[in-house]
This record gives C-alpha cells, structure tokens and sequence, in this order.
C-alpha cells in the first residue's frame, strides 16, 4: 500500500492549512490538490484568499483556476478529476496532499461517494434562480437538514445544487451520497486553531483583502459576468464590499466547516507543523 498513500489536510477558513501543507509536501516530496470550491474559478483571487505563488514554494498545485465564473463545476466533475490527479502523483513516486475546507469535495475522494446521476434541469434552475440565497436556503432546511448543516448559506450554486437533486428525486441530497469501497490508504490531518485565534485571523484577512484591491477585483467581475451567477453569490463578492460583512460571514462559514468535520472521528487534530510530521512519518 505504500504507493497508495493520501495525505489529507483541512481545517476552517483562515487556519492556515494552506502554508502547512506545503511546508509538509516539501518534507516529504508531495504535491498539492486543492479541495476548494472557490479557488476552482478563474479571475476570483483576493476574495477567495486564493494561494500566490510565491506562497506555493515551488510545490506543484492541482485544481485552482478550473474553470470561468461563469462555467459549472460539479462535485461529481471535482472528484473525478482529483482522483486521475492523485494517481498521477502516485505514479510519478511522489505524495498526494489533499488540502482545503470544502468538507464534501473532500469526503467524495476519502469515501469514493456515488454521487447521484441527477442532470442539470435548466427549467429548474432558472425558476430557483430568481429567488434569494436565503430564501432558498430556508427551503433546504426543510426537505434536506442534513444538507443545509454542511452548505455555506451564501453558496447559492451549491443550495440550488442540492434542492435540484432533493426536487427530482423527491430524496434528501444527503441520503443518496453512498460510501464507495475506499480508493486510498487516507491519513486525515485537521488543523484545529483556537477560536479567538482564528476570529482574529479571519478579521484581518478580510481587512488585506480589501487592501489589496477586493472592491476592484468584484467590480471588473461585475461588468464581465453576470452578478447573479452561483459564483458570485460567494463571501465578498457582492457589492457593496464591507469588511464587517465578511468577517461575519466568515467567521459563520467557518462554524459550519468545523462541524461537518467534527462528524468524522477518523480526523487526527494538530496544533501545529510539528505534529503534523509525526503523524505523516509514522504512515509512510
């Protein structure tokens, strides 16, 4: 199983999993596939927080800049894709680093999830299109709990996502995600940081943000695409931009993206880097 090994960090937004993960994929001769479903798109940066590359240090990243603001991307089409990247870097003798905070693109790698074959109903969309996030998000409460717990309230591509599936199928979306016979031998590393710690990392991410140009980078999207695309419905992409709008909607996300992960005991915590090489030592 040694070829077979997969290395998965995650944690909540601003955490710092990010520079963690490189600092181990250098350790260990890995490299990087994103678990992120908001770095997937072109031209959408500073909002997402998405890594530079200097930050990258020379460590080969997978699944960042995918596809337009204005192109699907789903999570059948994430893990999919990720899984022919992991193996390619197992081929090549190197070590897979799964990495980011998006908790479902993650557990469809570690369970090989069967994702429901349910197509795109455009008739469909375009009616779910015209109503807000929030009211939509109320809907999915009500015919999928188990959904709306994991979905960021302001991710309207995923919330439409999810009510289509419950819709067509007249089944919760959470029901028909069956487990898979496992595809890798997974060590999951959670990056836990302590709360006020992290309250103030998120403050002043979004305060660098809209130093470095947010306000700018959503208004040339705005003229571009369309402002009521699913990928503009995300954290600091709508105007106007406010730094106290994102850091409580943040500092929300990031309450959502730890309890989805405190679901799955098999997460071994860490503090820092150095618990974090122990652990990724004793499974190789």
């Amino acid at each position: 199983m040694k070829n077979n090994k997969l290395i998965v960090v995650l944690g909540p937004t601003a955490s710092g999993k990010s520079s963690l993960a490189v600092r181990l994929a250098k350790e260990f001769n890995g490299e990087i596939v994103s678990a992120d479903s908001r770095q997937i798109y072109k031209e959408m940066d500073i909002g997402t927080a998405k890594i530079t590359k200097e930050e990258m240090e020379g460590v080969p990243h997978y699944l960042i800049d995918v596809v337009r603001p204005d192109q699907g991307f789903t999570l059948a089409q994430f893990k999919k894709k990720a899984i022919e990247i992991i193996k390619d870097i197992q081929k090549r003798g190197k070590l897979p680093f799964l990495v980011g905070g998006t908790g479902l693109y993650i557990q469809s790698v570690v369970d090989n999830l069967n994702i429901p074959e349910v197509k795109p109903n455009q008739k469909l969309r375009e009616k779910l299109e015209k109503q807000t996030s929030e009211k939509l998000f109320n809907q999915l409460k009500k015919l999928d709990p188990e959904s709306a717990k994991t979905i960021d309230g302001n991710n309207k591509r995923r919330i439409i996502r999810a009510l289509e599936v419950c819709l067509l199928t007249k089944k919760p979306f959470s029901e028909q995600r069956k487990k898979g016979r496992p595809l890798f031998d997974t060590l999951q590393i959670g990056l836990s940081v302590e709360h006020k710690i992290l309250e103030r990392r998120i403050k002043q991410r979004a305060e660098k943000m809209v130093r470095d140009g947010l306000v700018k980078e959503v208004e040339k999207l705005a003229k571009k695409y369309d402002p009521g695309l699913p990928a503009m419905s995300g954290i600091g992409y709508q105007l106007p931009i406010s730094k106290e709008a994102i850091s409580l909607q943040t500092r929300q996300y990031a309450r959502r993206q730890m309890t989805w992960f405190k679901r799955d005991k098999r997460i071994h915590w860490v503090k820092d880097y150095p618990e974090a090489k122990i652990l990724v030592g004793k499974i190789l």
